[in-house]
C-alpha cells in the first residue's frame, strides 16, 4: 500500500503545473468534452506509466545493490530540482487529429508524457518500490487527481492555484524521497 500511496501523492503534486496538465486545459478548452478527454487522459497516463514502471523494475533487477539506491536517490533529488522549472504549453497538442476527441487526447497524452517527469518519477518509484502494479496505479491515480479538475474547471484551476508554491512543495517531496532512499541505502 506503501507504493500505491506514496506514487499517488508524489505525481499528484508533481503534476500540477506541469505540461501535460496545461494540455489537459488545453483540450478541455478547445473541445469543451470532458468525458472523452478524462479517458483519454486515463488511457494514455495507464500505457505510458505501466511501460515506464516496467522498465524501473527491470532496470532495479539489473542493477542491484547500494550503489543503485544511491542513484535512485540522486535521481530524485534531480528531479526536485527539475519540479522547481516551470513547463510551457506544447503548442501542437491541442492541434485536432482524426478519431475524436478520445483519441487526439490518448495519442497527446501519451506523446507529451514521453520523458515528462511523472514518467522517470513513475520508473524511479517502481525501481524502489518493486511493484509495477502499484505503483502504475498510484502515479495514474496522481495524474487523475490533478488532471481531472483541470479538465472539469478549465483555466479556473490556473487563477486559484500559485503554481510556483505547488512546484516547490513538488520539489521538497522528490527532495525529501530523494534523501530518505539515501539515507535507507547508507544504513
Amino acid at each position: 500500500m506503501e507504493a500505491f500511496l506514496t506514487s499517488t501523492g508524489l505525481v499528484a503534486i508533481a503534476e500540477i503545473g506541469d505540461k501535460t496538465q496545461l494540455l489537459a486545459i488545453v483540450l478541455a478548452a478547445r473541445f469543451r468534452a470532458p468525458l472523452p478527454i478524462i479517458l483519454g487522459i486515463l488511457c494514455a497516463t495507464l500505457l505510458n506509466h505501466a511501460a515506464a514502471a516496467t522498465l524501473g523494475y527491470f532496470i532495479a533487477q539489473w542493477l542491484t545493490g547500494q550503489t543503485f539506491q544511491l542513484i535512485v536517490g540522486a535521481a530524485f533529488i534531480v528531479m526536485a530540482a527539475w519540479a522547481l522549472i516551470p513547463d510551457k504549453e506544447d503548442e501542437r497538442a491541442g492541434s485536432t487529429k482524426a478519431g475524436g476527441v478520445f483519441l487526439t487526447t490518448l495519442i497527446a497524452f501519451f506523446f507529451v508524457e514521453i520523458g515528462d517527469k511523472t514518467q522517470i518519477a513513475t520508473s524511479l518509484l517502481a525501481a524502489q518500490f518493486q511493484n509495477i502494479a502499484l505503483v502504475t496505479a498510484g502515479t495514474t491515480f496522481g495524474m487523475m487527481l490533478a488532471n481531472v479538475p483541470a479538465v472539469l474547471f478549465g483555466e479556473a484551476v490556473t487563477r486559484v492555484v500559485p503554481l510556483n508554491y505547488v512546484r516547490i512543495a513538488a520539489a521538497l517531496v522528490m527532495a525529501a524521497t530523494g534523501f530518505w532512499v539515501i539515507v535507507a541505502a547508507l544504513a
